[in-house]
């Protein structure tokens, strides 16, 4: 009886993903729309919400060094993009399984109207890379770079 209620209170504490087909922001890729094509690029899982100080964009890419990012912003969009590289693998391996994204990336969010791009700051930290966007005072048109921060 005791471990019903255990797991009872585990469930209600536990965050699962919703699904991969719900966004609340538009979502693409200039590569192939969504998800990998022909050369070789992925998009890395994403989300995306909002909070009393603006919208955060949080993108799950371990294993890659800030300055292998890059992040450009243009309107209301945002186009994150990089390559992660596969420096563990032996050479000469045969995969067994094999679900771990490598290589070039890019991910581009069309965001709601009522924010401001320009003003976005990103930190990257423990392989999450974080961009906070304020609330809009005014429109943006020309293409940025938002710098990435080092976290600890």
């Amino acid at each position: 009886m005791r471990f019903k209620t255990f797991a009872k209170t585990l469930s209600i504490m536990a965050v699962t993903k919703v699904s991969s087909s719900v966004h609340f922001v538009a979502r693409g890729s200039a590569v192939n729309g969504h998800g990998g094509s022909a050369s070789g690029r992925w998009v890395p899982n994403t989300d995306v919400y909002s909070t009393e100080t603006g919208l955060v964009i949080k993108v799950e890419l371990p294993g890659m060094k800030s300055e292998n990012l890059d992040i450009t912003v243009e309107g209301s969009q945002i186009r994150i993009a990089g390559n992660r590289p596969d420096c563990c693998r032996a050479p000469n391996c045969s995969f067994l399984v094999m679900e771990i994204n490598y290589g070039p990336f890019e991910s581009v969010l069309e965001l709601p109207p009522g924010f401001d791009l320009s003003q976005a700051k990103a930190i990257y930290v423990n392989g999450f890379l974080r961009v906070d966007v304020p609330p809009a005072r005014q429109s943006q048109t020309k293409p940025t770079k938002v710098p990435i921060a080092e976290g600890n």
